[in-house]
């Protein structure tokens, strides 16, 4: 039995044990003297607290911080999903729901200090796991924060909550220190990922870095009704197919797994720019909620791809 506790323990413990964890950070940090964490590659001094595409410097902001009941049930279980939210994107989908944290900034600045506080309050409470939102801009303050909440007694998965639009080399600094990834496979095209989201080169991206998260951690393992390790996929599906979900579904079938877990979100609704409309008739084309035919058309791309974890 205690072989078996041993084995589920979270990978971060082990490297924090080694001194591991500890390099990890310090070669994150000294990526921000020449920001290039994520695709924007944007290489600005984060460190003397110059700001790039993400709008953030060297502290990481932090939006709000909770147990979360709305994630998928695997993440969820009785007590929540300890979310926290980030500021700032590297991504600026014209449609997010959450503009007021990932475009005008809403939060506050926190130390690592801070943050790993905040992990543990989380764990405290109850939550079954850390799920990092928005993390892709702030992975060196993350990895300086964990290290640090290790030290404190965390033990509890942590959870990457991402857009997709992560680079390879940094998702590498964090291989066996995520225990569960979830990226968004947002789009299977570059001209619409670049007017919705302004995402230069966005599919490969997303899909070298959606083969790097699932060679760290494999498919989703879920143990008495909670995850514990793996991927979960998200795909929100968008009016008129704009999201090109057959190319999506296509891909995750082919390049990663067959059963690879992917909710297929049915939820958008126009918010932020896209509410404006009238700019371009792609925008125009967002100023409506999908219809049940679309969401029917997504699902059945995964079906026919061979997927069937995660969605109705």
């Amino acid at each position: 039995m205690a072989e078996a506790e041993q084995t589920r323990q979270p990978g971060y413990i082990h490297l924090s044990g080694s001194g591991e964890l500890e390099e990890r950070a310090r070669r994150a940090h000294e990526i921000l003297r020449d920001c290039v964490v994520c695709p924007q590659q944007c290489r600005v001094n984060r460190i003397e607290d110059e700001q790039g595409f993400c709008r953030t410097g060297l502290l990481p902001t932090v939006s709000s911080y909770s147990p979360h009941f709305g994630e998928e049930p695997p993440l969820v279980g009785r007590n929540g999903s300890g979310t926290i939210f980030f500021a700032g994107c590297n991504m600026r989908c014209e449609f997010c729901q959450n503009y007021e944290i990932s475009q005008c900034g809403l939060g506050y600045a926190v130390s690592c200090e801070d943050l790993a506080g905040i992990m543990l309050r989380l764990q405290d409470r109850g939550c079954h796991n850390i799920n990092f939102v928005s993390p892709s801009h702030v992975v060196p303050q993350i990895l300086r924060a964990v290290a640090i909440a290790a030290g404190g007694g965390l033990t509890v998965p942590l959870v990457y909550n991402s857009g997709g639009y992560d680079s390879v080399e940094t998702l590498r600094l964090l291989d066996g220190v995520i225990d569960i990834y979830m990226p968004d496979a947002k789009y299977g095209r570059d001209d619409v990922a670049w007017e919705l989201s302004h995402a230069r080169d966005y599919t490969a991206h997303m899909q070298a870095a959606l083969v790097e998260m699932h060679r760290q951690v494999g498919d989703l393992v879920i143990e008495d009704g909670l995850a514990v390790r793996g991927m979960i996929i998200r795909h929100l599906v968008l009016p008129g197919n704009l999201a090109n979900s057959e190319v999506v579904m296509k891909f995750i079938a082919e390049k990663i797994s067959r059963n690879s877990y992917v909710n297929i979100m049915a939820q958008y609704r126009p918010a932020w720019r896209a509410a404006e409309g009238g700019r371009s008739p792609v925008l125009a084309a967002l100023q409506r909620p999908i219809t049940a035919r679309e969401y029917d058309y997504a699902i059945r791309c995964a079906q026919e791809s061979g997927l069937s974890r995660g969605f109705p």
